[in-house]
Order: C-alpha cells, then structure tokens, then sequence
C-alpha cells in the first residue's frame, strides 16, 4: 500500500493542480470573453479586468504546469486580495459573504507555489531532474 500511495502522490497533484487550472480559468473565461454566460458587468473596472487576466492566463499556465510556483503564487494572493475585498467586508462568515470559492483557491494555489506541478507538469518535462 505504501508504494502505491508513494506512487501516485505526485501524479494527485497534478491532477489537483491542472483541475484548479482549468477551473480558475473559467472565471477569467467569463470576465473577458463572456463565456460561459455568467451574470456580470459586461464593461469591467480596471480591477476586474487584472483579475480576469490573471484568471485565464495564470489558469492556464496552472493548468500545463508552467512556472508552477511563482504563478501559484501570485494567484494565491490575488484570491485573498479578492476574498478580503469582495468577501469579507460582508460578513465575517464565509458561508454567508459566499468567500469560500476564493478562500479554497488562496490556499491551493499557496499549497502549489510550495509544492510545485508534480509529476505531469511542463516544468518537469522541461527540467527533468530539478526539484520541481
């Protein structure tokens, strides 16, 4: 059992890592190019337009596993910058102020800048015997 789970721990984590991608993505998908339809300013603010690119292309690089860590990074703060923005003010609760979305990403996307792509990410493909 010990090797099976040391096995496929690494390989869990990219599908961790390139499931929160695609996901993250959508929400910049559906700031900037309004798909899928999702209810919403159609003209955004500055704020929501850097949001939604780092969304879709921060997403992306997620997703295929490219630059893991300092994206994960970045995104992780852009999550509680928007928790604390959006969210908090609220209400104290995340359950009410509806802040669990980006509370969930803030702490995946930290998880990944520590932990990197694993096993099928383009930054292991690219340097396979770095610590990635």
């Amino acid at each position: 059992m010990e090797t099976f789970i040391a096995t496929w721990t690494p390989r869990l984590l990219s599908v961790l890592r390139i499931m929160s991608g695609l996901l993250f993505m959508e929400h910049g998908t559906a700031k900037l190019l309004h798909f899928p339809q999702a209810q919403g300013p159609t003209e955004l603010p500055p704020l929501l337009l850097v949001a939604g690119v780092l969304e879709l292309a921060g997403g992306a690089l997620v997703a295929t596993g490219l630059f893991t860590r300092i994206v994960a990074f970045v995104l992780s703060g852009e999550m509680a910058i928007a928790y604390f923005m959006a969210h908090a003010p609220n209400s104290f609760f995340p359950l009410v102020n509806h802040g669990e979305g980006a509370i969930l990403y803030c702490f995946i996307f930290l998880y990944l800048a520590f932990a990197g792509g694993g096993e099928w990410s383009l930054d292991r493909a690219l340097r396979p015997n770095a610590k990635i």
